[in-house]
């Protein structure tokens, strides 16, 4: 499981780097600042979180726990759905749409990158059972 991780850390790393470059480049000053703003944090919250499932990776492979697995799970669950609204947010807003509902997904992303918090604190917080000479 732990590679899995390791793979999907990276890609959704140099995916960070490549969209928080575009908007660097070519959003920049197209954009209304407030809707840049949106496309910044989905970056922002995006790559953070890239460090979260490399973090559960490296534990997982330590210290294996189905609380980990669940974290790394939430973890890239909440990139998908946080930050992926908050880009199809950007672009609704760009093109002049008013479906902006799609800002309701984001809330979801969220809770999404906190369960993992939680399950990663959850599994520190649990004690492993003590080993004896026979086991």
């Amino acid at each position: 499981m732990h590679k899995g991780f390791l793979k999907t850390g990276a890609a959704l790393g140099a995916l960070s780097v490549i969209l928080g470059a575009f908007a660097a480049h070519n959003l920049k000053g197209k954009l209304a600042s407030d809707v840049y703003a949106i496309f910044q944090t989905a970056v922002q919250y995006q790559f953070l979180h890239v460090f979260a499932i490399l973090l559960t990776a490296i534990l997982y492979k330590e210290f294996p726990s189905k609380n980990i697995v669940w974290a790394g799970r939430f973890f890239v669950a909440g990139i998908i759905l946080f930050s992926g609204s908050l880009y199809g947010l950007t672009y609704i807003k760009a093109i002049g749409s008013d479906m902006t509902w799609i800002g309701v997904i984001t809330p979801l992303g969220g809770a999404a990158f906190i369960a993992g918090w939680l399950c990663l604190l959850y599994a520190f917080l649990k004690k492993p059972a003590p080993k004896t000479p026979y086991s």
